[in-house]
């Protein structure tokens, strides 16, 4: 068990006004970042759209760091990129970068140390140079193509020591740049689940219905002059809470629930007499097999239903779904 903390009203209030105080220096810094989105932001951009190759983000400790989230943030949203350690690019990993690709450096000085030793290198490739810093008059700002200026006027720490409002304020950038590009390739949901296959997101923009019906003999069917009882066993059988109801021809003409059950037990019927076409329920809503599976979720929600049948152009019926296939799927 976690140890309890005891906390003064004061002692509560200093702690939560120092918090306070972080968000609102943040929020600043990158409010600040808006009067920089300009031309030295459209030239960054060009150059990533016409990148060959990738993206390399590079920069050394806390923008190292932000460094890798940007570079994964852009190569999730359609701009192929990965971050290279300046320390280890002038021990090897500069053989990591081509001329086909795009530098995007990353240095709140603008002086770092490891990111100057590789500039020569990186220069000799030709490729362009996006540098991001705090220092418009730096050495890495007046070597790059394009400079954007991510300068801050203070840190969030009270001893204007610790990156954090620059850090911050490097990430929203960052997040610009990601953002204008998806923008800008016309990057879709579908491109977006295809780089996030494995999470619940993509499970939701990838999985289409045809996927998860029940098909074949595993749709409850019957025919519109068959006995309820009939319908009754069918449901049993196939276990998705409905059947559907077809006339000679195969085509949908109802369907039948235990929603539609519990109504008919309401009836004054004899239900060994009575055929499921006199009970169905005969506008049932329908669905290709070509929509998203998240779609035909939605249209669950929207109507209060709990199973869909599927049908083709020719209203055939092709398949069945059911909310609990929808939750075995991942979707809900």
């Amino acid at each position: 068990m976690s140890k309890q903390v005891s906390l003064s009203a004061d002692e509560a209030s200093k702690l939560q006004t120092l918090g306070l105080a972080v968000i609102k220096n943040e929020a600043a810094a990158v409010a600040a970042l808006a009067d920089r989105i300009n031309g030295d932001f459209a030239s960054a951009c060009f150059h990533m759209l016409n990148c060959k190759g990738r993206i390399v983000v590079t920069g050394m400790g806390k923008s190292g760091h932000i460094g890798s989230k940007i570079a994964a943030t852009l190569a999730s949203t359609g701009s192929p990129a990965f971050f290279v350690h300046p320390g280890e690019a002038s021990h090897g990993d500069l053989g990591m970068i081509t001329d086909k690709d795009v530098v995007l450096a990353l240095s709140n000085s603008g002086e770092t140390g490891e990111l100057l030793t590789i500039l020569p290198l990186i220069k000799r490739l030709d490729v362009p140079l996006i540098a991001m810093t705090g220092n418009p008059n730096s050495n890495l700002a007046r070597e790059a193509d394009t400079h954007l200026d991510i300068s801050v006027a203070e840190e969030a720490c009270p001893l204007n020591l610790a990156p954090t409002s620059s850090t911050t304020a490097t990430l929203a950038m960052g997040d610009a740049l990601a953002i204008a590009l998806l923008e800008a390739k016309g990057f879709t949901h579908e491109d977006f689940a295809r780089s996030h296959p494995g999470g619940s997101l993509g499970r939701r923009l990838l999985l289409h219905v045809r996927d998860i019906m029940h098909a074949g003999s595993e749709i409850p069917l019957v025919q519109q002059n068959a006995d309820l009882k009939e319908a009754l066993v069918e449901m049993t059988n196939k276990g998705l809470g409905m059947t559907a109801v077809i006339d000679p021809n195969g085509k949908i003409a109802g369907i039948y629930t235990d929603g539609d059950l519990r109504r008919t037990l309401d009836k004054p019927i004899d239900l060994q007499q009575c055929k499921v076409n006199e009970v169905m329920t005969r506008e049932c809503k329908t669905i290709s097999a070509d929509i998203l599976a998240a779609e035909a979720l939605t249209i669950m929600e929207e109507n209060k239903i709990n199973a869909l049948i599927i049908v083709d152009e020719q209203q055939q019926v092709i398949g069945a779904i059911n909310m609990h296939d929808l939750l075995r799927a991942g979707v809900v």
